[in-house]
């Protein structure tokens, strides 16, 4: 790897323990603000609360929506759901993975490496920088766990997406790139979110967010919990009260959008080569909008 790729993207930076606690409170105190919600920790609490009296979903159901109106209305409800006909529009799922190498093979990439899921929260988890042909050929020759480009901001393919206004505010669009067996584990965002299945097929495990109680949950940020629970190889005798939480299993093809409830913990499994990307909304959840 040239010394070249690492002057591209900025340093990574560990912190100590005094100056983590400062900046986890400073930024909960933007979020709260970018939100706008008095406390994080309260917009937590109230996700979970409206869960409990949810319905117990058995399937994702796969929508057709024909504007924002139809998309909040049903967002209200604190529900996944697919949505159908609006990825399929778009100018990147008329091109394959070749695209990668032959438009933006020397683009710089930061790729999660080694055991980068049992370390997945972890402030000083492995990565590595490369350039995007560096990444496909390790990617390709890597025995186990593959490396993987997650959660990246790819301005490079952004024109080639275009993301209905569903929410009033979102975040930047966040890339996700690799080969089949690359994996997010079990987590929550407390965002509103919504998921681009562009190129390959993913299977996505669903908990609502209430049964954190029986994920063992760690919490990475104010806005991001993890749990160590693999619900794919699960291990009851380590974790036994993950036998009572609820898992959704749905498979995300080429073409389709997700929508992720904000609190909605899920696991991403990558079946094939797959791209997808994902925003999240800056706002109020919609299912406290509905209280």
């Amino acid at each position: 790897m040239s010394n070249e790729v690492s002057k591209r993207l900025p340093p990574r930076i560990i912190l100590s323990p005094e100056e983590l606690a400062a900046k986890k409170q400073a930024l909960e105190q933007r979020d709260a603000q970018i939100r706008g919600v008095s406390s994080i920790h309260e917009m937590r609490e109230a996700i979970k609360q409206a869960s409990r009296v949810l319905p117990v979903l058995t399937e994702v159901p796969r929508l057709k929506l024909r504007d924002a109106a139809g998309f909040r209305a049903r967002a209200m409800q604190g529900l996944p759901f697919l949505v159908d006909g609006i990825v399929g529009r778009w100018p990147l799922t008329r091109h394959t993975p070749d695209m990668l190498r032959d438009r933006y093979a020397q683009l710089h990439v930061r790729a999660r490496v080694g055991d980068y899921i049992n370390t997945a929260f972890a402030p000083d988890r492995a990565m590595q920088d490369m350039t995007m042909a560096d990444y496909l050929d390790l990617a390709g020759r890597t025995e186990g766990l593959p490396p993987y480009l997650g959660n990246l901001e790819l301005k490079e393919l952004n024109s080639m997406c275009h993301w209905p206004t569903w929410f009033d505010k979102m975040g930047p669009a966040r890339f996700w790139i690799g080969p089949a067996g690359t994996v997010t584990p079990l987590h929550c965002d407390y965002d509103d979110n919504i998921f681009a299945q562009i190129w390959g097929t993913k299977r996505i495990i669903l908990s609502p967010p209430h049964h954190d109680e029986f994920l063992y949950v760690r919490e990475a940020s104010a806005m991001l919990f993890g749990s160590p629970f693999d619900p794919e190889s699960p291990d009851y005798g380590q974790f036994p009260l993950a036998r009572q939480a609820s898992m959704i299993e749905v498979t995300v093809h080429p073409g389709d959008m997700l929508y992720v409830p904000a609190g909605w913990y899920h696991q991403v499994r990558a079946l094939t080569f797959s791209l997808s990307s994902n925003r999240w909304a800056r706002g109020v959840p919609f299912v406290m909008r509905a209280a």
